[in-house]
């Protein structure tokens, strides 16, 4: 199985936080899962630092990079195709990162691991 994390299900599951589900934990640490980590997620990571919302242990690359490495996860970069999928969908959800990551879900087919109840408006398949 293929599964696309969201941001908080990524910050929570490298933090052990209580609040990431026991499905989309056992799905995040199911070796046969093929996570993906979306480069929206990293420039989420990288606004939310600058703005003072985020404080990760180590700059965000190396954090990144340690934590894809040992969940296992695959680089999923934004194409075009991914990028211009968001003018297609509802506006249930104003965030653009959640938008994006929706987009990225539907064109490369994959569920999204998410506690966010308005991503699954968008008819794409959710783990949580």
């Amino acid at each position: 199985m293929r599964a696309l994390l969201d941001t908080h299900s990524f910050l929570w599951v490298t933090a052990d936080d209580p609040r990431l589900s026991q499905e989309a934990r056992r799905v995040i640490m199911d070796p046969g899962t093929d996570l993906l980590f979306s480069a929206a997620t990293a420039w989420e990571i990288a606004i939310k630092l600058q703005i003072k919302k985020l404080h990760l242990p180590s700059e965000p690359a190396k954090f990144i990079g340690e934590q894809m490495s040992l969940l296992r996860m695959t680089e999923l970069p934004v194409s075009i195709e991914h990028a211009v999928g968001v003018a297609g969908l509802a506006m249930h959800h104003k965030d653009p990162f959640d938008r994006l990551l929706v987009a990225q879900a539907v064109v490369e087919r994959v569920p999204i691991i998410t506690g966010d109840p308005q991503i699954g408006r968008y008819g794409v398949d959710v783990i949580w």
